[in-house]
Formats: structure tokens, sequence, C-alpha cells
């Protein structure tokens, strides 16, 4: 870095704001409001989170890594299944421009290295918590009805759970999302509310 060059800090941290507007860019068929990149990697990071402490992982590694995976979608777009035939994405240079005379340029480069390698566990467990997002979104599209998004978890999703889960943990979590109703969790809150006020408590 040039000296008394000011570092990229603040525009990082504006750029990574606007990747609230990049969307999911399987939005092209499916049929609800998918999530955009910041939404996925909110809680593709918790998953990793939760799969880092059972798989007995650096859990601080794991979040720092899950928290740039996509981050050179800000630059190169996503993309998804239907246009990877024809779609050359330039990510590795995404990535290192995106950071580049910034605090975290040092760090991020050995993360996103690691993170592509997929030799550590910390770098399989981030690409599990990445897959098993996509397993709740649809789920959640399922519920709305998307026939697209059914269509997806029943001819598609297996394979990825017998071929693209690295651990044993995530690979019981896609078991559970599979049976999983994604209502539960506030239903039974409310079966709880309606109980507690029958009893005056």
């Amino acid at each position: 870095m040039a000296p008394n060059k000011p570092k990229r800090d603040i525009d990082l941290l504006f750029e990574i704001g606007s990747l609230r507007n990049v969307p999911r860019a399987w939005q092209q068929v499916l049929s609800g409001r998918v999530q955009n990149i910041v939404e996925h990697t909110f809680r593709a990071t918790m998953i990793a989170w939760m799969l880092a402490i059972a798989e007995g992982a650096d859990v601080s590694k794991v979040i720092r890594m899950m928290l740039v995976h996509d981050m050179g979608e800000s630059r190169t777009g996503d993309i998804a299944f239907l246009h990877r035939g024809y779609v050359v994405r330039h990510e590795d240079q995404a990535e290192k421009d995106m950071f580049e005379d910034t605090i975290m340029a040092k760090d991020t480069a050995a993360l996103l290295k690691e993170y592509e390698e997929r030799k550590t566990l910390e770098s399989r467990i981030v690409k599990d918590a990445d897959n098993l997002d996509v397993d709740l979104e649809l789920k959640e599209m399922v519920r709305i009805g998307d026939t697209a998004a059914e269509r997806m978890m029943k001819e598609h999703r297996p394979h990825v759970r017998s071929t693209k889960l690295y651990t044993k943990t995530a690979k019981k979590m896609w078991d559970d999302i599979k049976k999983s109703d994604p209502n539960a969790w506030h239903m039974a809150l409310a079966g709880k509310w309606v109980k507690n006020k029958k009893s005056g408590k």
C-alpha cells in the first residue's frame, strides 16, 4: 500500500451494505420473495455456528469465513444452476479487489483461499451451512405453494444430501429440515399463549 494512502475500510462497509440489494439468482424460477445476499449470509452464519459447535471446529474461524464467503457477489452477482453453463465469473479477482487496501485484506484472502480448497473442517462446515440454508429457503417456498421449490426438494436436493454435504451433523440437520414444519416455531408459541390465557397466567 502506498504511503499516506487512506485505507478503504469505510468504502468496504458501504459496499457490504449494497449487498442488501443483490438478490439470489434463483428468484427467476421461484414464486416468492427470495433472500438477498445479506439475508442468506446471516442465516447461513447461524447454521455454521451450530455446526461448528457440534463438530468441535474453530467457531470464530467458521463465523469469519462464513461472513465473507459470498462477498464477491457484490461485484459478480449471484448465479443459479441454470446460469452456470453460460456465465464465467471472476470471483477471485472480485474478492481481491473488494478487500484491497482495507484492514481486512490479509485475513480475508487467507479465509477465502481456505474456503475454496475445502480441506479443513472449518471450510467444509461453511459449505455445509451454505447448502443447508438453501434447503431451509426451499422449505419456506413450498409452504407458500411454490411448485418449482417442491420439485427441487424432491428431485435435486437428495443428491446434494448424499454427495455435497461433508459433516455428519449437516446430514442430520438436512434430514431434520426435510421432516420439519416451517410454522412449528411460532405455532408452538401460539399454543402456549392460548393455554396460559385459559389458565389465567
